[in-house]
């Protein structure tokens, strides 16, 4: 039987599963655009139990398009979550020995303050008025969750994509915190190309007429139409070539002969317009445009004077780095970049490149060779850490 779900109009923290917290009522949190935020709420979910001096946490760190759920059913959906392979008792992340959490993000729609969230000013939602964030941002609101929970310092921060980019800023901003940190088919800043994609998929979205200058909320619309595109856009960059053509090739979808019209004549066509139609259903569209310019605005070495090394000095996190041979939206030359940037500093790195024609999204998928490296990095990092087996 499906898990019971939630429609996303009806969505709030109060009736999300899981946990939450307000946070930043006393000091409010100081964005990079120079916004002060608080108090804010931010969602969470978690596996397993946290030991007694608090050193088995592994904090997850979920990409654009997911949310805390990364186990267990899906609040709205119904479907299991997105990182089920990985999470759960005896599997990478192994919940009989590691207290497992993931939040979501600041600017998300699952629960955490987003420009769906009531603006407590006015009590209607924030739509364009909530301040624009950073990659930065997410992290200081997840550190302040995490001094939230007492826990001192994180065993291990792991995340692919967008949170591999979370990953690589808490491994920098907070070294001290973090014990190991697993940035995974990531990069150390926003290509031109990435950019360029994600600014057609703002654009399908406020070219939407359901999107009203971003204030539909309260006209009780949405730009699903919009929305759709922006992620059938997306989701070609998350897959490769070769992955395409093994899934669909030209096959046509439920017909013997083209209808020389513009129905879905391609197998291919039908599987993105699913994925654009299912995606509005647990996505809020202000939230994609927020979170890609975050997305955009990361640049590791824009900080330190171009040089990224600099980002990860005197670093004492272990580092496990770990990109995919097909992989064209952040192809492996990003996460050598990172390499040989922590090795100009000596760091304590690992990498490992995996063959496979899954594209970009090999992250979510069973990649055997990716699992094992994974096991073998967190038993050798737990075993300098102290941790029982």
């Amino acid at each position: 039987m499906a898990a019971p779900t939630l429609p996303l109009a009806e969505i709030s923290p109060e009736t999300l599963p899981g946990h939450r917290v307000a946070l930043g009522g006393d000091a409010p949190l100081t964005l990079d655009c120079g916004v002060a935020l608080g108090p804010y709420t931010v969602a969470w979910q978690s596996w397993g139990t946290l030991n007694a001096d608090k050193s088995n946490a592994i904090l997850v760190c979920h990409a654009l398009t997911g949310d805390q759920y990364a186990a267990g059913p899906h609040p709205v959906t119904g479907r299991e979550g997105w990182w089920e392979i990985m999470i759960g008792p005896g599997k990478v992340l192994d919940t009989d020995r590691f207290y497992v959490l993931c939040a979501n993000v600041l600017g998300g729609c699952m629960g955490t303050s987003g420009p769906a969230s009531a603006d407590p000013a006015t009590g209607r939602p924030y739509g364009l008025n909530f301040p624009v964030i950073t990659i930065g941002d997410m992290v200081r609101a997840q550190a302040m969750l995490i001094d939230h929970l007492g826990i001192e310092r994180l065993f291990c921060v792991i995340g692919g994509s967008m949170g591999g980019m979370q990953a690589l800023e808490w491994a920098s901003k907070y070294g001290d915190r973090v014990f190991a940190a697993v940035p995974i088919a990531a990069t150390p800043r926003h290509s031109a190309q990435n950019i360029a994609f994600h600014e057609v998929g703002r654009q399908a979205i406020m070219a939407d007429p359901d999107w009203c200058q971003g204030d539909y909320h309260s006209l009780d619309k949405r730009p699903r139409r919009g929305l759709a595109v922006a992620r059938m856009e997306a989701h070609i960059t998350y897959l490769s070539e070769a992955a395409l053509t093994r899934k669909f090739g030209r096959r046509l979808q439920g017909r013997d002969t083209v209808t020389y019209g513009f129905d879905a004549d391609f197998q291919v066509e039908s599987y993105l317009r699913h994925q654009g139609s299912t995606f509005v259903e647990r996505f809020d569209a202000n939230s994609y445009l927020y979170i890609t310019r975050a997305m955009d605005y990361f640049d590791m070495a824009a900080e330190h004077g171009g040089v990224l090394a600099e980002a990860f000095r005197n670093t004492g996190v272990r580092f496990c780095v770990i990109s995919f041979t097909s992989d064209w939206l952040y192809p492996t030359v990003e996460s050598r970049a990172i390499v040989h940037a922590l090795n100009a500093v000596a760091a304590n790195v690992s990498f490992m490149e995996i063959e496979t024609d899954k594209g970009h999204d090999a992250f979510l998928l069973d990649e055997p060779e990716m699992h094992r490296t994974l096991r073998g990095f967190i038993e050798g990092a737990a075993r300098h850490r102290g941790l029982p087996g």
